[in-house]
């Protein structure tokens, strides 16, 4: 018995983007810009390499089918993204790019089958582990989407925005703390 598949995957993906579309929300326009240190990306770069992630995931195990990455043209890839990134954007299109690509791959997650997930990949020569499972890989863009969106939680500070997911914390703590004080 599974407890956490495509279904599941889907569903907390979906949460994770919701959450970084909040944020991107929240960040004015005039501040997409804001670099927080030198050789570091913008705030429009930080959510558009968020955004075109996983379409790695999507070329490696939809549009290919790999089940080996010997060979696979992870650097040309790489580079594609990178260009994306690189293009200048409006708020509103770095917006509709993360719900659209969200959507997408959202989609893929929902119609994976048991199967497909335990499907084991081949990882190059000298890369440990030699396999992960597709459930594995197809993971990864949550789990990088966070560790940006941590990211720009702490930019939000620097811009003196207190990130939603902290005021949310925050407003609950009070209303516990209200209804115990009335007892």
């Amino acid at each position: 018995m599974t407890y956490y598949g495509a279904k599941e995957l889907a569903r907390s993906f979906r949460t994770v983007r919701e959450n970084t579309l909040k944020i991107a929300g929240e960040i004015p326009e005039d501040k997409y810009g804001f670099r927080p240190a030198e050789g570091a990306r913008t705030v429009a770069e930080t959510l558009v390499h968020i955004a075109v992630m996983s379409r790695v995931q999507e070329q490696i195990h939809v549009t290919q089918h790999r089940n080996s990455l010997v060979g696979f043209d992870f650097f040309g890839l790489m580079g594609e993204l990178q260009a994306e990134v690189k293009t200048p954007r409006t708020k509103a299109q770095v917006l509709e790019l993360l719900r659209s690509e969200g959507d997408k791959y959202a989609a893929i997650l929902e119609g994976a089958s048991e199967a497909f997930l335990a499907e084991q990949v081949e990882y190059p020569e000298g890369m440990e582990p030699r396999t992960k499972s597709r459930f594995e890989m197809l993971i990864a863009p949550k789990e990088h989407e966070m560790h940006h969106r941590g990211q720009l939680m702490t930019i939000e500070r620097m811009l003196g925005i207190t990130p939603h997911l902290t005021r949310s914390m925050e407003e609950r703590i009070a209303s516990m703390r209200a209804a115990q004080s009335g007892q």
